[in-house]
């Protein structure tokens, strides 16, 4: 059976790979470059330095800085017509996966009509038509794999949506390991389990192939076995390294097999709760997966092996349940809450969450336990309740 695997043009990746952005900005012919970025990172100084590489090839560069996370439709809205204004010719995205999304806005809405509400997956009445601006992705954080994939996330009132289409994917990625070493412990741990939520879901997915299944794996087992190094101690090398593999090969795992069930139901907890998107697939990841279990036994049993345990004298469901458990131990051990009662989330609020995470049937296709429902509604209760299934 034919797959098809799509990847962005051109990576680079590894410490120091940022010394490549010169060569590509120039190669890409940019000579008005949009700058965008978030305020946290403009003031530790982190973009002083692509500031300076794109100095010395006497360009002119816009900068852009009012980037929130989790940003609502009229962040992106604000910084479209911004390169419209700046009649801007490349993009330089540079941060974690909302500075990332945004720049993929701004350089493929910015040369089309209407606005970005008009290309939105659940309300669209726009189609994307042309290829936009030349765009390189940076990431500061091991975590969404949005330099490598062609959605853009936006929030809506109370929850999200998307824009995807091929011509959001970069030209380039410059994945830096270096460049994540001062990422703060909770982004480390927030982002590092989006990042194995990606590899899990991609793994597990309806439409998981031969590629996204090595992907996948190779990602499980980069991050599972470093994020708790990385939390602990931002310093080491070696941990942030891994987790910009895992983070690099994870993206590309889910951007050819998709996401399903986790980020369904969490895309509900960051519109209605404002919850960063790291913590709200982390605080449901074990419930979703221990849920589905009995549709993906043997999966989750490679999973747990990929996660450094021997599964080999154990069956399949007994494996799968350790899987789960482990999945909690872990997002435990690097300090996010275990359920929906740390956040705040009232029992009330469950219904509410329900109807939102319902609507997206685009992620929910890809689940290989058909969810409805009562079953998301039984998944955010064991979630509040703190309770794994058995």
């Amino acid at each position: 059976m034919a797959e098809k695997i799509t990847f962005v043009p051109l990576s680079y990746t590894g410490w120091g790979s940022l010394s490549y952005l010169q060569q590509e900005v120039q190669r890409l012919k940019g000579q008005k470059v949009l700058l965008v970025t978030d305020p946290f990172l403009h003031e530790l100084g982190l973009t002083q330095k692509i500031i300076a590489l794109l100095e010395e090839l006497n360009l002119t560069i816009n900068i852009y800085t009012k980037v929130v996370p989790e940003p609502p439709v009229a962040v992106a809205e604000e910084l479209v017509a911004y390169a419209r204004e700046h009649q801007s010719d490349i993009v330089v995205g540079l941060g974690g996966g909302s500075a990332l999304d945004l720049a993929k806005l701004a350089g493929v809405i910015s040369v089309h009509e209407g606005d970005v509400k008009d290309y939105l997956n659940l309300s669209a009445t726009r189609s994307i038509e042309q290829k936009g601006l030349p765009t390189i992705l940076i990431p500061t954080t091991s975590g969404t794999g949005s330099e490598v994939t062609n959605i853009a996330v936006v929030s809506l009132e109370s929850t999200k949506d998307v824009v995807t289409h091929d011509y959001l994917l970069a030209d380039v990625a410059i994945v830096d390991p270096e460049l994540t070493m001062s990422l703060p412990p909770k982004v480390t741990a927030a982002t590092g389990v989006d990042a194995l939520t990606h590899a899990i879901e991609a793994y597990v997915s309806q439409n998981a192939s031969t590629v996204s299944d090595a992907l996948a794996l190779q990602a499980i087992q980069l991050i599972s076995q470093s994020i708790r190094s990385a939390v602990k101690d931002g310093q080491n090398q070696q941990a942030r390294i891994d987790m910009s593999y895992g983070s690099y090969l994870a993206g590309l795992a889910f951007f050819n097999a998709g996401v399903a069930g986790v980020h369904a139901l969490a895309y509900p907890l960051g519109g209605q709760f404002h919850i960063a998107h790291g913590d709200s697939n982390a605080v449901l990841l074990p419930y979703v997966m221990g849920y589905i279990r009995p549709s993906c036994e043997k999966r989750m049993k490679d999973i747990y092996n990929a996660m450094g345990f021997n599964s080999g004298y154990l069956s399949q469901e007994e494996a799968s349940h350790k899987c789960v458990q482990e999945l909690q131990r872990l997002v435990e051990d690097v300090g996010i809450p275990s359920s929906l009662k740390g956040f705040d989330i009232s029992e009330e609020a469950l219904t509410g969450l329900t109807e939102d995470a319902a609507k997206q049937t685009r992620l929910l296709a890809r689940s290989p336990m058909p969810l409805g429902k009562d079953d998301i509604f039984a998944i955010y209760k064991a979630a509040y309740d703190a309770v794994v299934f058995k």
